[in-house]
């Protein structure tokens, strides 16, 4: 069974570094993606989340065996439509302090106006990008304004198992979007959440946190056999 991690708004596969190397620690197979238009792929054009989730399903389809998919923050968004484009082949998703799109749902669509406020602020300078905030970590790149605002297309043809960790520090609700979410999903049998004590950036103190996240996906999709 293979891992593939999709980060959040203007990062790329580095953020996910420790958690490949706990995973694989543990004898998992993990990798990490950086999204067109992100990162070391800045320069490629184009990118929507359309493209995001062709280019994250096609990686997919090519990986021998069963699929667990993490995605934190907007990495929510895509692999709720790359779990929609291969049910088969995708056996656990995982969305981490992040988006669980119905069909239609967009971020902008998704997110309160503070985070709206950042979307629109943030792209002023090119129109098209939107800049990292000052204290993201120096490897992000402007993050493609197209992408937040696509509504996604589902089918609803996954029906595998799916969990949501709600980074649950209480310096970081207040300011979040995704309580009211996690909320809801809490009355869904087809959801499992849990809280984690962090904040949004949850890798700040290290790995531990998530690896325990996923690893909780992973053990329940070995008792499903």
């Amino acid at each position: 069974m293979h891992t593939v991690l999709v980060p959040g708004a203007c990062h790329g596969a580095w953020w996910y570094a420790p958690v490949v190397d706990a995973l694989a620690a543990r004898g998992r197979t993990a990798t990490a993606l950086t999204l067109p238009g992100l990162c070391e792929r800045a320069d490629e054009p184009g990118a929507t989340l359309a493209s995001h989730v062709a280019d994250v399903t096609a990686t997919v389809a090519a990986l021998e065996g069963p699929v667990v998919l993490v995605g934190h923050s907007y990495g929510g968004m895509v692999v709720a439509g790359v779990a929609d484009a291969l049910p088969e082949k995708v056996v656990g998703l995982l969305s981490v302090d992040g988006f669980a799109p119905v069909d239609g749902d967009s971020c902008w669509s998704s997110v309160d106006d503070a985070m709206r406020g950042w979307y629109i602020e943030a792209s002023g300078r090119t129109g098209t990008g939107v800049d990292p905030m000052p204290w993201f970590d120096p490897r992000t790149t402007p993050h493609p304004l197209a992408s937040l605002v696509q509504r996604i297309e589902l089918t609803g043809a996954y029906r595998g198992i799916r969990h949501y960790a709600l980074a649950a520090d209480p310096t970081w609700t207040p300011h979040s979007p995704f309580p009211a979410l996690a909320a809801r999903l809490r009355t869904d049998p087809a959801w499992t959440v849990t809280d984690l004590p962090t904040t949004h950036n949850v890798l700040r103190e290290g790995p531990d946190v998530l690896v325990a996240a996923i690893e909780a996906l992973l053990a329940e999709v070995d008792r499903a056999g």
